[in-house]
């Protein structure tokens, strides 16, 4: 990995109006395949140290799950749901429909599920990237990581070039017959992306 640099504001608040929108067109891909009323909250987005992630999720040792997107193309970085255990769980319930407390683990099926919501969050947000700013992304295929939050921020270190000293963590509920459960995205862009996209904004 190369040196950490920091993540300017300017690029925080040019993401800000994207994310909302590709978080709400991931809510209706999501009714629309599962045939069930979804829809999500507006985002929070912080921009935090990327060192602080495991503090935020409990700690490097605490179990989690990631659903892990490399971005390639004009705007190389990666975009990664992390939640906790118990918290992924749910959210695989909300999902499939199932009341809370159903899932007690993540098999093939669960694991899928999650998958799904990560690409298509992914997608449009990166959709809504491509159409305002001209330039060309897409993601790789979604993977699921069931581990230590530990091990799941190292798997970011080993494929980054140059990560930012500072990510976005976008904070949002996805609700579904007036249950919830919150997911946290984080947006970890390798840096030239962040003095490409802020050039384009401007």
């Amino acid at each position: 990995m190369g040196e950490n640099k920091t993540h300017p504001s300017k690029f925080s608040s040019f993401l800000s109006s994207l994310t909302s929108e590709g978080f709400q067109q991931a809510a209706r891909a999501m009714t629309e395949m599962v045939g069930e009323t979804f829809s999500v909250t507006e985002p929070k987005i912080t921009a935090v140290k990327f060192n602080d992630i495991p503090k935020i999720l409990g700690g490097p040792e605490n179990d989690a799950v990631g659903i892990y997107l490399r971005i390639e193309g004009n705007f190389p970085g990666q975009i990664m749901m992390i939640i906790p255990y118990s918290k992924a769980l749910e959210l695989a319930d909300l999902i499939m429909g199932e009341p809370i407390g159903t899932t007690q683990s993540l098999g093939r099926l669960e694991r899928s599920a999650l998958a799904e919501l990560g690409n298509l969050t992914g997608s449009f947000f990166l959709n809504a990237i491509a159409d305002s700013s001209g330039v060309y992304v897409r993601p790789s295929p979604p993977a699921v990581i069931v581990d230590m939050v530990g091990a799941i921020m190292d798997i970011i270190l080993a494929t980054s070039d140059v990560l930012s000293e500072e990510v976005l963590m976008v904070q949002a509920k996805f609700i579904q017959n007036q249950r919830e459960t919150q997911a946290d995205f984080w947006i970890i862009p390798d840096h030239p992306t962040i003095d490409t996209l802020t050039e384009t904004a401007s």
